[in-house]
C-alpha cells in the first residue's frame, strides 16, 4: 500500500519564510544608511561602519543565545523576544546622534536579527520538514532572506529620498513587528525524529566540540561572514564612489537607474534576487550530493568571482555581472552548512550548533565591516579588504574537503 508523501510547503515554512523576509530586508538595507549618516554628521566612514560591525558581531554571539532559549523555552517565545529587541534597537537609533551611541544601539539590533533570523527559523523548519524535504526547505527558508534583501535596499534608498533616515528606522521598526502576525503558524515538535537518542544539550555540544569536522565547519563559515558582511555594509558606498559613470542614453537609465548612488542600491538587490534560484538550488542540490564539496564548491567560485572583479575596472556592466555571479553563491552556503551540522549531529539541538558555527561566520561579518570603513579612511579605496576576502575565500574552499559527513555519536547505530 503506497503512503501519501510528506508536503514541502507546510505553515511552518511559510511563516518562516515571511519572519525571516522581513528582517533580512532592514538588515541588508543598512549600507544604503552609509552615506547619509556620515554626511548628516561628518563623521568618517569608519564610525558608522563600525556601527554595523558591531551589529554584525552582536547578531553572531546572540544567535547561539537565542536558539538555546529557543530549544529550552519555545521557539515562538524567542522570536517574539528578537523581534521586541529589533524593533527597540531601530528606534532608539533613530535618536542617536553620536558614533557611540549608534554603535552601542547595534548590539540591540544584532541581537534582534538573531533571535528572527536563521538560527532560530531554520531550526523550526528543519524540525518540521520531513527528511526527504528538510535540505530543500532550508533551502526555500534561506531564500527568502534573499527575498527581504531584494527588496530591503531599495525601498531604503526609495524611502531616504522622501524622509530623513531617522523615519526609515521607525518605519522598519513597525514592520519587524508587523512580521510577529505570522507566528502562530509556527508549531512544530520539539523533536523532528523519533529515531534520535534522548541526549541531553551538554552531551552534544561535548560530542561537536571534540570532533575536527565541527572546528573546520566553523572554520570555513567565517568567510562567508566576511564577504557578505563587507559588501552588504560596503558595496553601495563603492559602486557610489567607484563606478564608471551610467550612460544617460543607456537601458540602466531608461529603467529609472541614472546614479551610481541609484546602482549600488540595485545591485544588494540583484545580488538578493539571484541569490533566491542559488540558496534553492544549493537546498536540492544538498539532498543529492556531498555537501562538504557542493560548499568547497561554492566558496571556490566566490573566490574566483571577487578576484576577476576587483582586477576589472568597475563599470555599470561589470557591477551588474558580479552582483548575479556573487548573488548566485551569496547565502547558498546557509542551507548546506545547517544541513551538514543536522545531518552529522541531529536536529534537536541543531540550533544551538549552527548558532555556534554561525558565530565563526559572524566574527568575519564583523571584520569585513569594520576592515572596510578602516581601510578606507586608510587608503581612500577598499581594494586591500576585497583581496584579504580573496584569500580567506581560497582557504574556506580547502578547509571543507577534510570534513568527515557521515552521522555522529549513539545516532550512527540507528542510521
Amino acid at each position: 500500500m503506497s503512503t501519501a508523501r510528506a508536503p514541502l510547503v507546510t505553515p511552518v515554512l511559510v511563516a518562516g519564510c515571511i519572519i525571516i523576509m522581513a528582517s533580512f530586508a532592514i538588515r541588508a538595507s543598512f549600507g544604503v544608511f552609509q552615506i547619509p549618516i556620515a554626511t548628516e554628521f561628518g563623521w568618517a566612514r569608519q564610525e558608522f561602519s563600525f556601527a554595523i560591525a558591531i551589529q554584525n558581531l552582536a547578531w553572531g554571539i546572540g544567535q547561539p543565545l537565542f536558539s538555546a532559549m529557543a530549544e529550552k523555552f519555545g521557539d515562538r517565545k524567542a522570536i517574539i523576544l528578537g523581534a521586541l529587541t529589533y524593533a527597540a534597537g531601530l528606534v532608539l537609533s533613530s535618536y542617536a546622534v553620536t558614533p557611540g551611541q549608534h554603535q552601542l544601539l547595534e548590539i540591540l539590533v544584532g541581537f534582534g536579527v538573531a533571535g528572527t533570523g536563521f538560527g532560530v527559523i531554520l531550526a523550526v523548519v528543519g524540525r518540521a520538514a520531513s527528511d526527504e524535504n528538510r535540505s530543500l526547505a532550508l533551502g526555500i527558508a534561506t531564500a527568502a532572506g534573499s527575498a527581504g534583501q531584494v527588496f530591503g535596499a531599495p525601498t531604503a534608498e526609495w524611502l531616504l529620498g522622501m524622509m530623513g533616515w531617522q523615519q526609515v528606522f521607525l518605519i522598519f521598526a513597525a514592520v519587524i513587528l508587523c512580521s510577529l502576525l505570522a507566528l502562530p503558524m509556527m508549531r512544530t515538535p520539539q523533536t523532528a525524529s523519533r529515531a534520535e537518542p534522548d541526549e541531553g544539550m551538554g552531551t552534544i555540544l561535548m560530542r561537536a566540540f571534540r570532533d575536527p569536522s565541527f572546528t573546520l565547519i566553523f572554520l570555513g563559515f567565517f568567510s562567508c561572514g566576511y564577504q557578505l558582511g563587507f559588501i552588504t555594509a560596503h558595496f553601495p558606498a563603492f559602486v557610489t564612489e567607484m563606478c564608471g559613470a551610467i550612460d544617460p542614453s543607456g537601458t540602466l537609465a531608461a529603467l529609472g537607474v541614472s546614479t551610481t548612488s541609484a546602482l549600488g542600491a540595485i545591485s544588494i538587490s540583484l545580488i538578493g534576487l539571484a541569490n533566491i534560484a542559488g540558496t534553492i538550488t544549493a537546498g536540492w542540490l544538498g539532498k543529492r550530493y556531498t555537501k562538504k564539496y557542493l560548499l568547497a564548491a561554492i566558496y571556490l567560485g566566490r573566490t574566483i568571482a571577487a578576484g576577476l572583479f576587483i582586477m576589472m575596472p568597475i563599470t555599470p556592466t561589470s557591477v551588474l555581472v558580479f552582483s548575479v555571479s556573487m548573488g548566485a553563491l551569496w547565502l547558498a552556503t546557509v542551507p548546506l552548512t545547517s544541513g551538514l551540522v543536522a545531518h552529522i549531529y541531529g536536529l534537536r539541538y541543531m540550533g544551538t550548533l549552527y548558532g555556534i558555527v554561525f558565530l565563526s561566520h559572524q566574527i568575519g561579518s564583523f571584520l569585513g565591516v569594520w576592515l572596510g570603513g578602516r581601510l578606507y579612511d586608510i587608503y581612500g579605496n577598499y581594494t586591500l579588504v576585497w583581496w584579504i576576502g580573496v584569500g580567506i575565500g581560497a582557504f574556506s574552499a580547502i578547509v571543507h574537503l577534510p570534513v568527515r559527513e557521515r552521522v555522529a555519536g549513539p545516532r550512527a547505530a540507528v542510521a
